[in-house]
């Protein structure tokens, strides 16, 4: 007997969001939901395609209640969207629809129970899948990646139903006891990252061969290391700085998303990485200078940039 296929929806039109509806399309029914109707449009009329693949079909939802009858949702939005996105949403979908994460970031569980509930099953994952938009609903990626989630109040079978609903799709995909450590040592070597490759506006290969841009990096792998050890989360890896030069290796041709936010003048995710660190510092008492500076640089980074764009609209 033919399995029934999933209704999967996606919240989040971006270069991850096209990847994972891409492979989620070959065994479930996909709907994708964006803030960009002209990216919509494009992705209705083209489909979604990855590396050099025929690109399939999906359905285009015009409004949130198109999703309300997901089996599950991947959300695929930056983290400062994620109120925004979820919204819609409060008290419509089934109390048992699991809600998947895979934002980059501290307090994304926290947000979607914000948006939705306490009690709205939460699933969250880390993916070393990397995708590169290269047009709407076209991206290129290695696929060389993996995929770990763990239950932040979701149900043992929910977590399990993602798995292995990502497997069915051809993606690598396992499930975790725990996942804060993966979470933080993400969190680690996003910390180490992100802003240094916006702030100096160059790719993630860079930092290691600029002897000032690698220290600066590796202090701030250093710092959130140790506030993960004062939270008594126990990190995959032994050393931060290894860690975040084997994540580097993989993504070294690509600029940071924090730096294509601020090109493109989307605010930037740094409150949920470099900040995150501070805050959770503050807490345990652990220093945090290193991170508090890249977060001040950052943002203001960010207000100058926006002050700049203002400007040349002559506003």
């Amino acid at each position: 007997m033919e399995q029934r296929r999933q209704r999967v929806g996606i919240i989040g039109a971006g270069a991850m969001g096209t990847l994972f509806g891409f492979h989620l399309s070959s065994s479930c029914d996909v709907t994708m939901l964006d803030s960009n109707p002209a990216l919509l449009d494009e992705i209705a009329r083209g489909g979604l395609a990855v590396n050099d693949e025929p690109p399939r079909r999906i359905q285009i939802a015009l409004n949130a209640r198109e999703l309300y009858d997901s089996t599950m949702i991947f959300l695929f939005v930056k983290a400062v969207d994620t109120l925004r996105a979820l919204r819609p949403f409060a008290g419509e979908l089934n109390p048992s629809t699991p809600i998947v994460s895979l934002q980059n970031g501290i307090g994304n569980a926290d947000a979607i129970k914000t948006a939705l509930g306490g009690a709205v099953p939460v699933v969250l994952g880390i993916t070393t899948e990397s995708s590169l938009m290269i047009a709407p609903g076209r991206v290129r990626s290695s696929e060389r990646g993996s995929t770990l989630i763990g239950s932040a109040g979701a149900s043992p079978a929910s977590s399990k139903l993602v798995a292995d609903v990502l497997t069915a799709s051809k993606l690598h995909a396992a499930v975790v006891y725990d996942i804060r450590p993966h979470l933080w040592g993400k969190l680690v070597a996003n910390a180490a990252i992100n802003a240094v490759s916006a702030l100096l506006d160059c790719n993630a290969g860079a930092i290691p061969r600029d002897p000032n841009a690698a220290l600066l990096a590796e202090a701030l792998a250093e710092e959130a290391a140790a506030v993960a050890a004062a939270l008594k989360i126990n990190l995959p890896f032994a050393n931060p700085w290894t860690y975040v030069t084997e994540v580097i290796e993989v993504s070294t041709d690509a600029k940071s998303s924090m730096a294509l936010d601020l090109e493109s003048g989307h605010p930037s995710e740094i409150d949920h990485l470099n900040g995150a660190v501070v805050a959770a510092g503050r807490r345990t008492g652990v220093p945090t200078p290193y991170n508090d500076a890249i977060l001040r640089l950052l943002k203001a980074k960010e207000a100058l940039l926006s002050q700049q764009r203002r400007d040349s609209r002559g506003e």
